[in-house]
């Protein structure tokens, strides 16, 4: 999809221009220096104030970056093949959730609707589609950590999942939001009060570095709101973008989507006289047709915590436009719901139809 544009305009310059993370590598020549001093840039009317997307971001963000250089893979073209390969594992690691805490069936029916998706025309070009596979693989190895047969595996996996959180949280402000869905694994997991110990332990790991490096979180976020308002966040009418970004999502995630969670709604709806089963991880001796119910049902939670995740970003006014990219890491657990869609090509074909379209007909940035 990027290559439409050629392999230079299409990936190798997309992280080099005046916005990106590229363009600060030479300042991060000593790295805790660079760390201690990050908040004194944010601001607009900062000395050397950061590029939007360095300022935007905790500093995981441009430090992937910044080791991607150190070890000889340098450039544009390099950064947009790491955001390509990485980006494209989401679509994995959303499949190992489902198939973990639903079924098999629905994550294979799933799959070519995550494949197919009109959002692949960002995932590989912005590091938004990095930034989504890390925040997928947080929820996905949490799954594996409820659903686990053995302590020792649960504990192991549970602190990678807070590990992988606690990197997700220093990636993107925004990205804190990915803890509705991972609540919903939880609560779907039998293993949740067990392993919750872990996950906390694992997710102060990446905050404890980063503080004792001398960058504040919460200071940074501060400053950041600030810098938003600064520039195109100040303009931009809240009014408008918080519909408005609805509709770019429909675009990113296909209007087969937009069918999916009418569905997936109608099977929470449907599955509340399975409630006392939902919460039971397992289908041993329930009959076929309960199995699909309580499958459904669990599918149409992990579904719901994206949306729920999706519209707290939305109406904290701190997403005007830019959600195609911005909104990958949710908008990748709204398009599961696709599994409840009958006449499946139909729907597969309109995906990468409208996919097409948009990367043919709009010059699509960033």
């Amino acid at each position: 999809m990027a290559l439409v544009d050629g392999w230079h305009r299409g990936v190798a310059v997309r992280l080099t221009t005046r916005y990106e993370y590229l363009q600060v590598i030479d300042r991060f020549h000593d790295i805790p220096a660079a760390l201690g001093d990050f908040t004194h840039h944010i601001l607009l009317g900062s000395p050397d104030h950061w590029p939007p997307h360095v300022a935007g971001h905790p500093p995981a963000a441009t430090l992937t970056f910044v080791l991607l250089d150190r070890i000889g893979l340098r450039g544009g073209g390099w950064a947009g093949a790491w955001c390509i390969t990485v980006g494209a594992t989401a679509c994995v690691a959303v499949l190992v959730t489902v198939r973990r805490l639903a079924d098999e069936d629905l994550a294979r029916r799933a799959a070519p609707f995550l494949a197919l998706a009109p959002a692949a025309v960002w995932m590989g070009t912005s590091a938004d589609g990095y930034f989504a596979a890390v925040a997928a693989w947080t929820v996905a190895v949490c799954a594996l950590a409820v659903t686990a047969t053995t302590r020792r595996r649960a504990g192991t996996a549970a602190f990678g999942s807070g590990l992988l959180f606690g990197l997700t949280c220093y990636l993107s402000y925004g990205l804190t939001l990915v803890a509705a869905i991972g609540t919903g694994v939880l609560l779907l997991g039998r293993n949740r009060l067990r392993v919750l110990p872990f996950v906390a332990a694992g997710a102060a790991v990446v905050p404890v570095a980063f503080t004792l490096a001398g960058f504040d979180w919460w200071e940074a976020y501060r400053l950041l709101v600030e810098r938003y308002h600064q520039g195109a966040g100040g303009i931009r009418p809240y009014g408008y973008w918080v519909w408005a970004n609805l509709a770019c999502t429909v675009l990113i995630t296909g209007l087969a989507t937009a069918a999916g969670l009418g569905r997936a709604g109608s099977a929470l709806v449907e599955g509340r006289r399975t409630l006392p089963a939902l919460w039971r991880y397992g289908s041993r001796g329930r009959a076929a047709g309960a199995r699909e119910q309580v499958a459904a049902t669990r599918l149409a939670v992990l579904v719901l915590g994206g949306l729920l995740a999706l519209l707290a970003a939305d109406l904290s006014g701190m997403s005007k436009a830019e959600t195609e990219r911005i909104w990958l890491p949710f908008a990748m657990w709204l398009l599961p719901a696709c599994a409840f869609l009958p006449r499946p090509r139909v729907w597969l074909a309109a995906q990468a139809v409208l996919a097409l379209l948009l990367n043919h007909l709009l010059l699509t940035g960033w």
